[in-house]
């Protein structure tokens, strides 16, 4: 082993593509070295979760020598027989050795996402067939109800009387949509499948955009913005949760704490920690501003599909595969507890089953109210104080993947599988309106 990572640490870079960070040299680290080198455990002071890190090294100094790998301390700790990196597991294999020589000669650089953008129309995209619809928000003035769209956002009167804008950008598919709390600020995320994941913020005043964030190699899910409307987070199908900042982009935060894709976050009131779902079913608490993992929310169970938030107690509710809405309190329970230990302290309460997994939750603008929908596309709308039902809504019309609260409660919005919003009614659940959710040309 230790002839052979010496000969590749003394080869000339082998011809192609240039190695990329994001690919091919980060996914290795994780695998082998984030456990112990990351935020709220930098063994040796050392963080291998990004690039910066990396390259700023630990207590010891710089672990990496841009242009040089024979004098990187990083491929010395993973070389020879008995390598001292990692502590636990297996050694490096020689084709991950060389990609960390072949990406450290080339100049240890982070490369900015290659695969090809799939290119924004030059025209208004027109539907001739109506499409899912997987994201919908209503503005907390009740005013607009947002849709995604095919590369765009299409904002229409929330009574359902008309379209009023259509927003357009870069992601052919978008996954989350997202007011702020005063309603200044829409967020939306997606991205490509397999090619780029992104976050668009929109100026609802301007109707402008003001920041598109390019993060990952595949799509975001779980847009949330932050109380004070400067930063906003997603989660990620590569398993990561990120924060930035929305005035520069800038990603300020990185969490793998989570095993499978990441669907959802959400920020407490203070803004100060973050809460996240995942296919693993897991529910977390992360300190935004360690990244480090403050705790389980719940014990596993199934996978989680959707998270949302109360809107103004620092309250979750989830929901999955189970298909039970289970409602959780967003703080610590003073130190995490030992493997087996009943990890809910912050439960509160669940619902009754549906029957059929979960796919949309949300809450009524006064957090009153909590309604879910998903695979059977039946509705139920029930009380967030007692989990008592008020109201049923039939599934007639395919699966549900949206759902938003407009004109103060007292009406939900419905959309799915077919490509059609409906209005309903929040006491006893018949449409009150219904039309398509993107204009057909």
């Amino acid at each position: 082993m230790k002839s052979l990572l010496l000969l590749l640490l003394s080869s000339p870079v082998l011809a192609g593509d240039a190695v990329s960070w994001q690919r091919e040299v980060f996914p290795l680290l994780r695998a082998n070295c984030v456990s112990c080198h990351k935020p709220g455990k930098t063994k040796g002071g050392l963080d291998l979760t990004t690039l910066a890190g990396a390259l700023k090294g630990g207590k010891e100094g710089p672990v990496l020598k841009p242009g040089d790998a024979k004098a990187s301390k990083l491929m010395e700790s993973v070389s020879g027989e008995e390598p001292e990196m990692p502590k636990e597991g297996e050694a490096l294999t020689a084709a991950e050795a060389d990609v960390l020589t072949r990406w450290i000669n080339e100049g240890a650089k982070e490369d900015a996402v290659t695969a090809p953008v799939p290119p924004r129309p030059a025209q208004t995209p027109v539907y001739v067939a109506l499409p899912s619809i997987h994201a919908m928000a209503c503005s907390p003035d009740g005013a607009l109800l947002a849709v995604a769209g095919r590369y765009e956002i299409i904002l229409h009167k929330a009574d359902g009387s008309g379209i009023i804008a259509r927003l357009a950008g870069d992601s052919p598919r978008l996954e989350s949509l997202t007011f702020s709390r005063d309603g200044s600020l829409l967020a939306a995320c997606g991205g490509a499948v397999s090619e780029f994941g992104e976050i668009q913020v929109w100026d609802m005043a301007k109707r402008a955009q003001v920041r598109a964030i390019r993060a990952s190699t595949d799509s975001l899910f779980g847009v949330a913005i932050s109380p004070d409307n400067q930063r906003v987070a997603a989660g990620c199908a590569d398993k990561l949760v990120r924060v930035f900042t929305i005035a520069d982009g800038k990603e300020i935060m990185r969490c793998d704490n989570h095993m499978d894709w990441v669907f959802g976050a959400a920020f407490t009131n203070d803004g100060q920690r973050l809460a996240t779902v995942s296919r693993d079913k897991a529910a977390k608490l992360i300190e935004i501003k360690t990244g480090q993992l403050i705790d389980d929310i719940n014990r596993s169970r199934d996978p989680l599909i959707c998270l949302t938030r109360h809107p103004k107690d620092d309250l979750v509710a989830t929901g999955g595969t189970e298909g039970k809405i289970r409602l959780f309190k967003m703080e610590p329970r003073g130190g995490r507890l030992s493997e087996g230990d009943d990890k809910e302290q912050s439960f509160v309460r669940e619902f009754e089953h549906m029957a059929s997994p979960i796919h949309a939750i949300a809450f009524s603008p006064d957090g009153t109210l909590i309604a879910c929908g998903g695979e059977s596309g039946e509705v139920r709308i029930f009380k967030t104080e007692n989990g008592q039902r008020v109201a049923q809504i039939k599934g007639e019309h395919g699966p549900v993947f949206a759902l938003s609260f407009t004109a103060g409660g007292k009406q939900i919005a419905v959309a799915g599988y077919d490509g059609r919003i409906r209005l309903h009614d929040t006491e006893k659940g018949g449409v009150v309106k219904e039309f398509d959710a993107v204009p057909r040309g």
